[in-house]
């Protein structure tokens, strides 16, 4: 691999990566309704589940969804059930404060395992991962290489996903009234729904 495809993989790793998304998306609505800290182990399953993810491709799984097009078909089919189940989470989220107060806690943050393990249902993350191995690799690539790649993409991936947490974190004192954090979560249910767009035309 040259240095000008290494130069142009760092850029489609970090504009596929910061662009909005389901992992994005709910990355905001848990850094505005949990906080930075509390949304690390989220942040950190998506970028290790999502490396995962290229790692086995690279080494051969998509060549199983080519043989078996319907596993492909169930899998983008039960993420979108899936997405709609998170968009609705965010939507019922609660504030953390009712919770300090006295209140039973009303939500969770998603944690490490389950982050990770929904990137094999994200749309998103497909396309992401297709693009990388087929793009950007050669089609008789050693191992290493792979997983040259993959070190680029997750140094890559988990700082610019993690953005979105931090931003989301830095809007918590601005939505202290449950109105207002009502408002945002019901927006941000509804950007992850409309993330499934693609889903649903292709």
């Amino acid at each position: 691999m040259s240095a000008e495809t290494w130069l142009a993989f760092c850029l489609f790793a970090f504009v596929s990566s910061i662009t909005p998304g389901p992992n994005n998306t709910m990355m905001l609505a848990s850094g505005v309704n949990f906080g930075l800290a509390r949304s690390l182990p989220h942040m950190t399953g998506i970028t290790v589940g999502f490396c995962l993810m290229i790692v086995l491709m690279g080494m051969g799984l998509g060549t199983v969804f080519e043989r078996y097009p319907v596993l492909y078909t169930v899998m983008r089919y039960a993420g979108g059930a899936y997405m709609l189940y998170l968009a609705w989470k965010i939507f019922r989220s609660k504030p953390v404060a009712d919770a300090a107060a006295g209140e039973a806690p009303r939500a969770r943050p998603m944690g490490f395992a389950a982050a990770a393990a929904f990137q094999w249902v994200n749309p998103k993350a497909w396309v992401m991962a297709l693009g990388a191995i087929t793009t950007y690799l050669p089609a008789h690539h050693s191992l290493w290489q792979l997983m040259a790649l993959v070190g680029v993409m997750g140094i890559i991936n988990m700082p610019s996903t993690g953005s979105w947490a931090l931003f989301g974190s830095s809007m918590r004192r601005h939505l202290q009234r449950p109105a207002f954090l009502r408002v945002f979560n019901t927006l941000a249910a509804l950007a992850l729904v409309a993330s499934l767009y693609p889903l649903l035309t292709h």
